[in-house]
């Protein structure tokens, strides 16, 4: 039985090319070594587990092997390689200085560098953790990292940079070493997967490279463990059970509980996560991290910031359609409150349920302020339109007629609404510039009960003024006048929709094109929708239909909102629901070449 070695240590990198997802690091070594521009002192910084000491081990055996390929790797055959691999060579010493960080370590080593090399070229010091030295250790080792012999090279590894002393970091070549990406981690690990003869899914080397946060060293930890856990056979399903972790369809169900506020149901998703020893600011992160995702999925541009599996992609971006915008920016903020708060708070468990409760009301609460909003705008327009002359719906009850008032004289003022003058009586003699304006010049106007209404004040007009104003109630007259037809509405609505597409709104676009529109009165236009996930989007774009229907159309309108939910087209979409197998054959019909390529993968379909 041979020795078990994890996988860390026996799928080390031996050579530069094979050290992953670090080649601005590795080419910069390669060229120093192949054009002799070797620095004295370097200095590896970066987080833990993305290659530093590994770097550091196979340039101090590099630079000294006796024939280097054309590519300035170490061929691995000569006797400085083979005592190098066997922790036998006298040309590297490696200084752990967390706990040799005293200044007496630092004289040693001084004495040490004294003495060249007796076989090969460089004598390589590698100092790991150099920040924890101390203060007068680093003094100590200030001169000679300044001016060491020629064949002396000092390759110092931090993970905390700015605990280094400015002094040292001036005498040093630096190279940041950065985390290492998800998708080189999953590459790695399905190819140590394969060699090692397990069975791993995709999806679970996600999971797996997610947890790890960039580093390889703890992805691999992780790996050598869940392999144990399932004996070689690493599912999705597998790899969350023993990370603990709270799989997506646990999100995806408890965000559907709040979009159809259900208090109730999330509650009980809650309770259920807890039972399995998650706490509650677990939930609310894994929470806030499936939102910011179902929001990357509203823009096409974004996606390449969603790290999820690819098997899971499609289902975010179906979910990402019935979650609108302002439901999603709502939620975050809610959810960053109540983790700031969660620390603070005795009855933790209370302090998550209210804020899962407030998340259940935020579509509502949006909507509410958006529908306030309209009808605030929807009253404003009717007070400054003017129903002159206007053809009415058939069944429709016609507007009350408006008592005009009786006559009073006003002195210069602000003008009367331009809306009103249509019912004017105007006596008009022209005034003289800059002289007092006597009786004859004064203009008369009768204005309606409404505006009479507002005092007994009076106002007097000068006759250049009210011609200008003569032109504008023709306008306004003949812009009342004008009829809405329902094809002109129709073809501007359908412009607005092609706008859309070229605006890169196709999101939009989408949820407009199943909506219809309809004149319901002289000056209302109605968009009415099929349910209230996309009434929101019309409720959203309502402002700038307005103006592009006033632009169009020539005249003033309105636009309201309407729901009307098709029971048959709801109980039609409840039916529609298919299982994965029922999804996959579905797709072969349409796509005979998808039977092809899963015969050629030998790809299973998952229940």
């Amino acid at each position: 039985m041979s020795e078990y070695i994890v996988s860390a240590r026996k799928y080390r990198p031996q050579t530069f090319d094979t050290v992953v997802g670090q080649e601005h690091i590795t080419t910069t070594l390669k060229n120093a070594i192949r054009n002799q521009h070797l620095a004295h002192a370097f200095l590896f910084c970066g987080p833990r587990g993305v290659g530093k000491t590994t770097c550091a081990r196979i340039l101090a055996k590099t630079i000294n092997c006796e024939h280097p390929t054309e590519d300035m790797e170490a061929c691995g055959v000569c006797d400085i390689c083979t005592s190098f691999k066997n922790n036998t060579s006298f040309n590297v010493f490696e200084l752990d200085a967390a706990s040799n960080n005293s200044v007496d370590d630092i004289r040693e080593l001084t004495n040490q560098v004294r003495f060249a090399p007796q076989h090969g070229r460089y004598k390589v010091y590698i100092i790991d953790e150099v920040h924890m030295l101390s203060a007068s250790a680093f003094n100590a080792f200030l001169k000679m990292l300044e001016e060491p012999p020629p064949y002396a090279i000092f390759i110092l590894a931090t993970t905390e940079k700015h605990k280094i002393l400015p002094t040292i970091l001036s005498r040093c070549q630096i190279f940041e070493f950065k985390r290492i990406t998800n998708n080189d981690i999953v590459a790695h690990l399905a190819s140590i997967a394969s060699k090692e003869g397990m069975v791993a899914q995709e999806a679970a080397l996600h999971i797996i490279a997610q947890k790890s946060e960039g580093c390889m060293r703890d992805a691999l930890s992780m790996l050598d463990r869940i392999a144990s856990f399932t004996n070689g056979m690493l599912t999705y399903n597998g790899t969350m059970e023993h990370l603990n972790l709270l799989d997506a369809n646990f999100y995806f169900s408890l965000t559907d509980h709040l979009l159809a506020q259900d208090v109730a149901g999330t509650l009980l998703m809650l309770d259920k996560a807890i039972e399995k020893g998650f706490e509650g600011d677990v939930v609310i992160n894994g929470l806030a991290e499936h939102l910011r995702n179902l929001l990357l999925c509203k823009d096409s541009r974004m996606v390449k910031l969603l790290d999820v599996p690819n098997d899971h992609k499609p289902i975010y971006y179906e979910k990402a359609n019935q979650c609108p915008p302002s439901f999603i920016l709502t939620s975050l903020n809610v959810l960053n409150q109540c983790e700031l708060e969660y620390k603070n708070t005795n009855n933790k468990r209370l302090h998550i349920e209210m804020c899962l409760i407030r998340l259940c009301f935020v579509l509502q609460a949006v909507d509410g302020k958006k529908a306030g909003e309209i009808s605030m705008d929807a009253d404003s327009e009717k007070k400054n339109y003017s129903p002159v002359a206007a053809p009415l719906k058939a069944g429709l009850p016609a507007p009350p007629e408006m008592t005009p008032a009786p006559v009073q004289t006003y002195v210069p003022a602000p003008l009367p609404e331009s809306n009103f003058l249509s019912e004017s009586i105007v006596e008009v003699t022209k005034p003289i510039a800059s002289q007092p304006v006597a009786q004859k010049d004064v203009v008369t106007i009768a204005l309606p009960a409404r505006a009479a209404a507002g005092g007994g004040a009076t106002k007097k007009l000068s006759r250049s003024l009210l011609d200008d104003l003569d032109s504008e109630v023709e306008i306004v007259q003949a812009v009342a006048q004008k009829e809405l037809m329902p094809s002109d509405v129709y073809a501007v609505f359908e412009d607005f929709k092609r706008n859309l597409l070229t605006e890169s709104k196709a999101s939009i676009h989408a949820q407009l094109s199943i909506m219809k529109v309809e004149v319901m009165l002289p000056d209302e236009i109605r968009i009415i929708s099929p349910s209230e996930l996309t009434d929101t989007y019309a409720r959203d774009q309502r402002s700038v239909m307005l103006d592009f229907f006033r632009e169009k159309l020539g005249v003033m309108v309105r636009i309201t909102t309407e729901i009307q939910i098709d029971e048959s087209t709801a109980e039609n979409q409840t039916e529609k629901i298919l299982s994965k197998s029922e999804m996959y054959e579905a797709m072969a019909r349409k796509n005979p070449l998808l039977s092809k390529l899963r015969e050629g993968l030998a790809m299973q379909i998952e229940l």
